[in-house]
């Protein structure tokens, strides 16, 4: 091996240290909340949600999601630990007359009923994903998610992670009021 070679492969290390330490100082301070969607001012995925077996409500599809106003859409689970932390702020939501859809991932029937049983429901229609199609469609990385939908169908906002206080009045309740004025 000649010694410019020999030179290169001893800097090459270096050189991707620098590059990376270059991309991790770009990204410090970002919001994790914010997640690029790729479906942003898109109609949502075609998709047709069953009930919840043994829940009193309907599932929904995609017609549901246009002609109504504003919709919200969270995607929740009972296995979720911060889906409980966020659910007050959909219960509030709720009391405001906003439609919510909600879409049960990767969740046994049971568990879907007894955790809003417990923690009260506020979801006009409850869709049962369990093998997470669904979900994958609309770009779930986890749960809890959240969605505005306009009246037209169009996606129009997304929070990844659990809702608080902060992200509700200062980021949802801003979004929904966004989505609810003329293009």
């Amino acid at each position: 091996m000649t010694r410019p070679v020999r030179i290169a492969l001893a800097i090459l290390p270096l050189v991707v240290l620098v590059a990376l330490l270059g991309v991790f100082a770009t990204q410090m301070g970002r919001s994790t909340s914010f997640v690029p969607s790729a479906l942003l001012d898109k109609p949502v995925p075609d998709f047709a949600l069953a009930a919840v077996e043994g829940h009193d409500q309907p599932g929904f599809a995609t017609a549901d999601l246009s002609g109504q106003g504003v919709v919200v859409v969270n995607v929740f689970a009972s296995w979720c630990v911060p889906c409980r932390d966020e659910h007050p702020m959909l219960m509030d939501l709720a009391q405001r007359d906003v439609l919510i859809y909600g879409i049960n991932y990767d969740d046994p029937a049971d568990n879907a009923r007894a955790f809003l049983a417990e923690l009260g429901n506020p979801y006009d229609a409850v869709g049962s994903d369990r093998d997470r199609r669904v979900g994958i469609e609309w770009g779930v990385y986890g749960v809890p998610e959240t969605f505005v939908v306009d009246n037209d169908g169009v996606i129009r906002f997304k929070h990844v992670g659990p809702l608080d206080a902060d992200s509700y009045e200062n980021v949802l309740l801003p979004a929904i009021a966004a989505a609810a004025e003329p293009a």
